[in-house]
């Protein structure tokens, strides 16, 4: 692919009109991610793509482990879905962004500026059946723009 190389951004960072996709390195996200970046193409769009971690309130009971970089390994996990999804040099703007906190409030937080918001059906918290995850499930139901949930080819 030809384009623009991958930016890392704060919220905001790419110009409008801006497509909010959601990846956490599952196959329903990666699927996701590639539909958005085909829309964006079509429509003249950025993306800005969010991945966000959290430790459960439960894990701060326990001792974490020394030199453990949640935000490193979200970030380093991000870098290499849209390398291995969108090549080197995707063929629109992608601005990346990596917070803190539970996905479905980040994603709608980050997609408030948005045309729209891409989401996988499942990530990786899936249980088996569901047709939706509790983060797609709560971004259809929440989210001030329309919504895209893809479901991966499995």
């Amino acid at each position: 692919m030809t384009g623009s190389a991958i930016e890392q951004a704060e919220p905001g960072g790419v110009a409008q009109p801006t497509i909010v996709v959601g990846v956490d390195g599952s196959a329903s996200s990666r699927e996701a991610l590639l539909w958005a970046a085909r829309q964006a193409q079509l429509t003249g769009a950025g993306l800005r793509v969010v991945s966000s971690w959290y430790l459960p309130t439960a894990a701060y009971m326990a001792p974490l482990p020394e030199g453990l970089d949640l935000e490193g390994a979200t970030r380093r996990q991000l870098d290499d879905t849209l390398r291995e999804t969108l090549g080197e040099t995707p063929e629109v703007p992608v601005a990346t962004v990596v917070v803190e906190g539970h996905p479905a409030p980040v994603l709608l937080e980050q997609a408030r500026d948005a045309e729209l918001l891409v989401v996988g059906s499942r990530g990786h918290g899936e249980f088996a059946g569901m047709l939706l995850g509790s983060v797609s499930e709560h971004a259809v139901t929440h989210a001030t723009c329309p919504v895209v949930v893809i479901r991966d080819h499995r």
